[in-house]
């Protein structure tokens, strides 16, 4: 009877210690693949600003958003344990191809540059554009530019000059900013004086022509340009790589159609001003008249631009019944469903079981 309990107790330490060495094994080997580039073969630039005065976990998220690391967190974890609290503020060019090392190095380097070329690329708010701005211009102040977007006599003046885009829809009473996704994500090149006026009024002139061949489609739907611009925002920001648009732009109609409220994470943090990896179930709080969360229809108005591939699914939403989609964050895969329970299924299968 000892000899059998014995033997017991030793299977069950033995189970218990390959279960932990396994788990061991398992979480080197998902911190080491988050170390690793997000793509080793890109050849892609990235210009990111990192403000002063940033804690080690808000350059995290920056990175992350900017699809230069794979994981905030990890980063966190690694520069703490490596000691590294010498990371320099300033704008960088970094690129997918770079290691979790290789960036902290270029971090605390500290060599800033200046690009030739101003890229906006799609899905950017006012604020990230601004960001680009100073980087392309070091001479300009964020908060300058900022105003001037802001400034409703300067706005008027677009108004004037692009009348068929700027409308006086800008101008409603909940709109955060006015000209947030109005200005069109593309390349510029801006040359002599630094005139930021001259540079926003460009940027919406790309609007205003790139939005003309839609005219009749948008008049034929009975669309006003800022309810396309801003459907077109929620799809350019809920999208990735691997997504069919006109499906998450089918479920937004749906929603619509069924007085549900859109439930669009962009939204949340675009209300609360900040870039994160994750939207907490507090930040859902938050009473904005953007917080599609809280208040049914679409928000007052665009959270970022949003280029010709959102901007056609917008007016071309795919028929589905969807009324959910969810996206795995690892993989980038969105995963569609038409009903509540088949929704939590797919979220437990991709999402909950893989963090």
């Amino acid at each position: 009877m000892k000899k059998s309990k014995s033997k017991m107790i030793t299977i069950i330490i033995s189970s218990i210690a390959l279960v932990l060495v396994a788990l061991t094994v398992g979480g080197y080997f998902y911190v080491d693949s988050q170390l690793q580039a997000v793509n080793a073969s890109s050849k892609e630039t990235i210009i990111v600003d990192i403000p002063k005065g940033s804690k080690v976990s808000e350059i995290g998220d920056i990175l992350q958003e900017n699809n230069v690391i794979n994981s905030s967190v990890i980063f966190t974890y690694y520069v703490k344990y490596k000691n590294e609290t010498n990371l320099k503020a300033g704008k960088y060019k970094l690129s997918p191809s770079m290691t979790v090392e290789q960036v902290v190095n270029e971090l605390k380097r500290g060599e800033v540059i200046a690009p030739s070329k101003l890229v906006i690329p799609e899905g950017y708010s006012l604020d990230q554009i601004a960001d680009r701005m100073v980087v392309y211009k070091p001479e300009l102040q964020k908060a300058d530019i900022l105003s001037v977007m802001d400034d409703k006599a300067f706005v008027n003046e677009l108004m004037t000059a692009y009348p068929d885009t700027v409308t006086k829809d800008v101008l409603a009473p909940k709109i955060k900013h006015p000209l947030e996704g109005y200005l069109y994500p593309a390349t510029y090149e801006f040359t002599g004086k630094t005139d930021i006026k001259a540079m926003i009024s460009d940027m919406v002139k790309a609007t205003d022509a790139n939005i003309a061949k839609y005219k009749p489609e948008l008049t034929k739907q009975k669309m006003s340009v800022h309810h396309f611009l801003t459907m077109s925002s929620l799809i350019e920001k809920e999208a990735t790589a691997n997504v069919d648009r006109s499906k998450i732009s089918s479920v937004f109609y749906n929603r619509l159609k069924e007085g549900m409220p859109l439930q669009t994470d962009p939204t949340v943090l675009y209300a609360l001003g900040k870039h994160k990896s994750r939207t907490m179930y507090e930040d859902l709080q938050v009473d904005s008249p953007y917080n599609t969360y809280k208040y049914k229809g679409l928000p007052p108005g665009p959270i970022s631009n949003s280029g010709k591939t959102s901007m056609e699914a917008t007016l071309n939403p795919e028929k589905t019944d969807y009324l959910y989609f969810l996206a795995n964050t690892k993989t980038g895969q969105v995963y569609f469903s038409k009903t509540l329970e088949e929704h939590n299924r797919l979220k437990e299968e991709h999402i909950t079981n893989n963090q």
